[in-house]
């Protein structure tokens, strides 16, 4: 979800240079609904990844070769001349050439399958801003991107969903969305952070604290609760209505996951806790603060060398995200 987010740029950016071009995404079945509604797509391609696993495990290799046949040709019939792979990855540079374009342009990586690809790319020089690779991609095929920015569409009945989700859960008016959750602990800020946080964010400014998360999440977002207060809808939404209560929260504070870079997106008012990885400290949007202590073993991304103390997240006081929440024009439901 959050490479979704920080490259949905990418669909604007193309359609301003090929304004009458059949332009789709790729994408697996779960982030389809951030980009069924983007105005400059015609359309989005589901790629079945998990099926796929599920039949490469079970040994079912026979019916593994006749769908990736099938997806293939169904990728041919779009006829399409110029595939970009966002990511780098083996399995995105082989996408790109099951589509049978001519021109497969990618990032540069460590990952196999360089010889896939007709034209691979460095990322530029300003890692700090939110999604540069792909503003840098956009420029590299004679894109101009200043008044590019990250942009995720919403069906209107998301957000239908949404307030009758909040309605449901005696959420009336405002609300701050708390996004805690993530697949690396490394990433994670602690639970008696989050329980003082959420306190003192109610008692700041008088709004009841939304905490969302997946499935797996909903169990300790219920101590979390429990302890701190507010609503557990994690895991209780579909992707598309979580989105649509992100998109008219008030404000946003949440670690380095999908949910935060959308907030983001929205331009709502978010406060970002970074430690383990930092992929950004400037955005598009003037209302996100990131809170980021560098230390020497930072950022560790995938390889954490602190045996499970997480220091940087630990230097994350509540006291500043209380303060940087303050800064921010905290108000209402966003229209």
């Amino acid at each position: 979800m959050g490479d979704i987010v920080m490259s949905s740029h990418l669909a604007e950016g193309m359609r301003s240079k090929y304004p009458n071009a059949r332009i789709c995404w790729l994408a697996e079945p779960q982030v389809a609904p951030l980009l069924e509604h983007n105005p400059a797509l015609n359309a989005v391609l589901v790629w079945p990844k998990a099926r796929w696993k599920r039949l490469f495990r079970t040994r079912r290799l026979g019916t593994l070769f006749s769908e990736i046949r099938t997806f293939m040709v169904r990728l041919r019939a779009e006829r399409v001349t110029l595939a970009i792979d966002a990511q780098g990855l083996f399995r995105t540079r082989l996408l790109a050439w099951l589509s049978g374009a001519k021109e497969r342009i990618g990032f540069e990586s460590r990952e196999p399958g360089r010889f896939l690809m007709t034209r691979l790319l460095g990322k530029g020089d300003n890692a700090h801003l939110m999604g540069s690779e792909y503003f840098y991609l956009l420029r590299q095929l004679g894109v101009a991107t200043d008044e590019l920015r990250q942009a995720v569409y919403l069906a209107p009945e998301s957000c239908a969903e949404a307030r009758t989700v909040l309605a449901d859960a005696e959420v009336a008016g405002g609300y701050v969305v708390f996004a805690p959750f993530t697949t690396r602990p490394q990433k994670h800020w602690f639970e008696q952070s989050w329980i003082r946080l959420a306190r003192e964010i109610t008692h700041e400014f008088s709004l009841p604290v939304v905490w969302l998360g997946g499935p797996d999440d909903r169990p300790v977002a219920e101590v979390l609760v429990n302890a701190g207060g507010g609503v557990n809808l994690a895991g209780a939404t579909s992707l598309a209505t979580s989105a649509a209560i992100v998109a008219q929260a008030a404000l946003v504070i949440g670690v380095d996951t999908g949910l935060t870079h959308l907030a983001t997106a929205f331009s709502v008012p978010t406060v970002a806790l970074f430690g383990s990885t930092c992929p950004y400290s400037e955005t598009c949007s003037p209302v996100t603060t990131i809170l980021y202590h560098q230390l020497p073993c930072s950022p560790c991304r995938r390889r954490p060398t602190c045996e499970g103390r997480f220091e940087c997240m630990q230097m994350l006081t509540v006291e500043e995200v209380v303060q940087a929440a303050r800064a921010l024009p905290v108000g209402g439901v966003h229209p």
